[in-house]
């Protein structure tokens, strides 16, 4: 097997890799010691969205998964992590949202939670895990680090990533001089990591995106969105990406952090009906269809991430229930093409899309 054409070696190079396949991050428990291992152990970048951790529990985690693996790999954290409103929700504005959702409680048969506490950002403190444990990759979305941390990450040989779901994003990022760009797609699984637009204003599919960032920026594009399987990895590499990032795939394996319930959703017809929600966390992301996203279209959410600790009964109890078909799980447009459940059957098929 010949790696074909040099703009994607550059990501083999700058990554220390030896396939430019990068593992998306999963927030939300879907990312695994295990699966960030196999990935990386099998000659690409495993990832870990650790937006949700405490500082303590990202320096913890990046030592579990240097006992699995030498290779590198990428933390990834959310620069944008709590909404300002998220710190001051008043009791009168919980309950004028909360009570909107009260049918789908109904339904379960479960109370309204009670408002959730307020939230306030990590990053700060994070980004200071990173620069002292320094793993290979650091890669972010939701925004820009303030650049005293690029620059840090610069002098400690720390790789940087930005997310981008628009042209400008992407020269925004460039001018902050990152070591790499995400082209991400509107198809992709997951929130929409938008900061200069909203989300709903920025909704680019990843063809047209890698194309549109690839020719107006020199830093190294990486496709994301709606790529499941080697005719994906070889369309978005002719069109200018230097790597591609698959999360759906691999979510589906075994390695992750997914439940057997998620698992068989991917893998079922559900798979072939996406649409893009704020129901769940309140802010913009695509998943399966389910009653209450596509009753829920209209409603006002909570500010991220009240929503989701809002959200988090409901969850619990339809899965409980068997009500499944009432959530959103996260995935991209294509899940209906993920066909293997483990990281190195996977992976073989997806070097396919390299062959010259």
């Amino acid at each position: 097997m010949l790696l074909i054409f040099m703009n994607h070696s550059c990501i083999q190079k700058l990554f220390s890799i030896k396939y430019p396949i990068l593992q998306g991050p999963f927030g939300g428990g879907l990312s695994s010691v295990e699966l960030v291992a196999a990935v990386s152990n099998a000659g690409g970048l495993g990832g870990y969205g650790a937006y949700q951790l405490q500082p303590g529990e990202i320096e913890e985690l990046i030592a579990d998964i240097r006992k699995k693996t030498n290779q590198p790999f990428n933390i990834n954290l959310w620069v944008n992590d709590a909404d300002i409103e998220a710190a001051q929700l008043s009791d009168e504005n919980y309950a004028a949202i909360a009570n909107n959702y009260k049918p789908f409680f109904d339904e379960l048969n479960i109370p309204l939670p009670p408002k959730p506490e307020a939230a306030y950002s990590k990053f700060e403190q994070q980004a200071e895990v990173i620069l002292k444990c320094k793993p290979a990759v650091f890669s972010f979305v939701f925004g820009i680090p303030d650049k005293t941390i690029l620059i840090e990450c610069k002098k400690q040989g720390i790789k940087t990533i930005g997310a981008a779901t628009t042209l400008d994003e992407a020269v925004t990022l460039e001018e902050a001089n990152v070591d790499a760009i995400i082209a991400s797609g509107f198809e992709a699984g997951g929130h929409r990591p938008s900061f200069l637009k909203p989300a709903e204003d920025s909704l680019h599919g990843t063809f047209v995106l890698v194309s549109q960032i690839a020719k107006n920026v020199k830093t190294p594009v990486i496709a994301a969105g709606g790529i499941a399987d080697a005719g994906g990895v070889k369309a978005t590499m002719e069109l200018g990406a230097s790597a591609v990032q698959i999360g759906t795939a691999f979510l589906a394996c075994k390695e992750s952090g997914a439940s057997d319930i998620y698992r068989s959703i991917i893998f079922s017809d559900r798979a072939k009906y996406t649409t893009l929600t704020k129901s769940f966390t309140g802010r913009l992301g695509r998943g399966t269809s389910g009653v209450v996203a596509e009753n829920s279209s209209n409603l006002p959410t909570l500010p991220f991430p009240l929503q989701t600790k809002f959200m988090s009964p409901l969850r619990k109890a339809a899965e409980e229930q068997g009500k499944t078909e009432m959530l959103t799980y996260w995935m991209g447009q294509n899940a209906s093409l993920v066909k293997f459940k483990d990281v190195n059957t996977l992976f073989k098929s997806l070097l396919q899309g390299f062959d010259e």
